[in-house]
């Protein structure tokens, strides 16, 4: 159940993004280069790349064309995708839910090239993995 201090504490957090400039003014979807183009309120653009944000990882160039802002200019919404994105969030560098990111940086952990086989083997060759010591508490 939400009380008076939640809504409260909730505006007060808006009023500091707002002051921050942490609210967007604008969005398109730059085709040339395959980026969603943000102006926030203190006139920075982001240049987002949607393969890395949640909701946005499929979308066509069509999809993402349609842009709207939050009333408070905190979130954008896709209507062809039904997606949102929380611009607070995504500035500290969350793209998704916790189920995302730990899907995205196990993705990243299966990637394979020949620098990262030759340093399994290097690292093998020098008797592997470390054993874990035991701390005394």
């Amino acid at each position: 159940m939400v009380d008076h201090s939640d809504i409260e504490a909730a505006n007060r957090r808006g009023k500091t993004k707002t002051r921050q400039g942490i609210w967007a003014t604008a969005a398109r979807y730059d085709r040339r280069v395959k980026r969603v183009m943000v102006t926030l309120g203190r006139g920075v653009e982001l240049a987002l790349v949607p393969s890395e944000i949640e909701g946005l990882q499929y979308a066509t160039s069509d999809e993402l064309s349609e842009i709207e802002i939050s009333p408070k200019g905190f979130g954008l919404h896709f209507p062809h995708l039904d997606a949102d994105v929380y611009l607070p969030a995504l500035l500290n560098g969350v793209t998704g839910s916790k189920a995302w990111s730990a899907a995205m940086g196990q993705a990243g952990g299966q990637s394979r090239s020949e620098a990262k086989t030759e340093a399994s083997r290097k690292n093998g060759r020098l008797g592997g993995r470390p054993k874990r010591q035991k701390v005394d508490a």
